[in-house]
């Protein structure tokens, strides 16, 4: 998976549902989903608690 480019086509409305779960469940993984600006923490954290995230 290609995050970079995945982040781009987030931010441009690229992504489908299921392409941007699987891009949050990467930056959860990989813990940037802390590291980046808020709006990808707080949208992995309700990922998380909608249950469509795993926190690992």
């Amino acid at each position: 998976m290609d995050v970079t480019g995945n982040i781009i086509a987030y931010e441009a409305g690229e992504l489908n549902e299921t392409e941007t779960i699987e891009l949050f469940q990467e930056l959860v993984n990989s813990g940037l989903a802390w590291q980046l600006q808020g709006h990808y923490g707080r949208t992995a954290a309700a990922l998380i608690d909608a249950g469509l995230v795993r926190n690992p």
